[in-house]
């Protein structure tokens, strides 16, 4: 387990959340891949992407989507960023910040000042599958937890993917 993956089990044992740890095959750790590959429904996983405002102070802000909808950069999360214009963090972006990798980045152990902003649709769902802080485990939890972490939820920040 590494460290980040540690914090995210302290982090959720601090919020008294209830959560199911499901051990993962590292090379299954993207989304898609883990969905079909341990049989999760996509409408119940969910991304946590790190976007960052391309001016300078660099600002970054981390969204939670469901895997059947695309985050909207360009409209709600530049809003929500403050700025003109945001981007998707590259990778080494996103490992610098939160010192976790694709695959693997959760909410429950982002570093203080980086909000937390969650699509209504990942509220509405009785239980969500997120990132474990690694590539070897997600985390299967209630998305009330999110709440207690202080997300705010957002209408329309996932946009339903083309059929």
């Amino acid at each position: 387990m590494s460290l980040h993956e540690t914090d995210v089990i302290a982090a959720l044992d601090a919020l008294g959340a209830s959560y199911e740890v499901i051990e993962i095959d590292p090379a299954f750790a993207d989304t898609a891949a883990f969905c079909e590959k341990y049989g999760v429904d996509p409408g119940r996983s969910c991304n946590t992407i790190i976007v960052a405002a391309k001016t300078e102070p660099r600002r970054y802000a981390a969204f939670v989507v469901l895997a059947t909808t695309r985050l909207d950069v360009n409209r709600k999360a530049r809003a929500l960023l403050g700025a003109r214009k945001a981007s998707f963090a590259t990778s080494e972006e996103m490992m610098s910040l939160t010192g976790m990798e694709v695959g693997g980045v959760t909410p429950f152990s982002l570093p203080d000042g980086v909000p937390l902003y969650v699509d209504e649709r990942v509220m509405a769902q009785p239980w969500v599958v997120l990132g474990g802080g690694g590539r070897t485990f997600k985390i299967k939890v209630s998305p009330e937890v999110l709440a207690r972490l202080g997300a705010e939820a957002v209408p329309g920040l996932g946009l339903d993917l083309p059929r």
